[in-house]
């Protein structure tokens, strides 16, 4: 019995140094994008692992393992001999960004209109209100990651989860490109996604793709207008 209790201990402990590890890799994730996303780590900037580690008081193990992932997600680019940097976001890009989210959007907006359920739109309802008091506070980091989870949410409303599956990665983008211009857009993109939800609760799906078009044209053009034009 003592035996059994003992190797049960050890399997224990080896699932925990397992968990472990993987909890400390996405916490190294979790902070490298944030990082990128709220300007700390500069677009074109350089990302050596040994700064990285230092940065986030970690081994260069998790720091290697995380720049594979934002590299794939298109945050960072590994260039001949600079390594990684932080990508820039050239207006191709951008543009190829918007036109996933209208097409993405615009069909999460009808089917939430179709599907939504009172829980569904409270839940919007109170991401709309928590921007509103972030943005009265100057908050806008705190403004940009509502804005996607709203964005989010309204996929979780619409209850397809290829679309879920689908539009995961690219919310990243949407809160790295909404932060560089948060201060100006914040209190439109409030109004949008308030004409938005309105337009869900009344079960009213032309009106709400409308909604969700209008906002996703808002956005690209304020976008556009916050990039320099050397």
């Amino acid at each position: 019995m003592e035996q059994l209790d003992g190797e049960a201990t050890r399997d224990q402990a080896i699932r925990t140094i397992g968990a472990d590890h993987v909890a400390l890799r996405e916490q190294v994730l979790a902070e490298l994008r944030r990082r990128i996303i709220d300007g700390d780590y500069r677009q074109g900037e350089r990302l050596t692992e040994t700064r990285l580690a230092d940065d986030f008081g970690v081994s260069r193990n998790p720091v290697r393992e995380a720049l594979r992932v934002v590299e794939a997600e298109g945050f960072v680019q590994i260039l001949p001999r600079r390594g990684a940097v932080v990508a820039t976001l050239d207006e191709t890009a951008v543009r190829d960004l918007f036109a996933v989210r209208e097409q993405l959007e615009t069909l999460a907006a009808g089917l939430a209109a179709e599907r939504a359920t009172s829980e569904g739109i409270a839940t919007l309802r109170r991401l709309i209100d928590d921007a509103s008091k972030a943005t009265e506070v100057e908050d806008f980091d705190r403004v940009a990651e509502l804005n996607s989870a709203f964005h989010r949410a309204v996929i979780e409303v619409s209850e397809n989860r290829w679309l879920h599956s689908i539009s995961s990665a690219m919310y990243y983008h949407v809160h790295w490109v909404f932060r560089v211009g948060a201060a100006q857009r914040a209190p439109h993109s409030s109004e949008e996604h308030v004409r938005l939800v309105d337009a869900i609760e009344a079960r009213d799906a032309a009106a709400a793709t409308t909604a969700a078009r209008l906002h996703v044209e808002a956005a690209a053009k304020a976008a556009f207008g916050q990039r320099p034009t050397a």
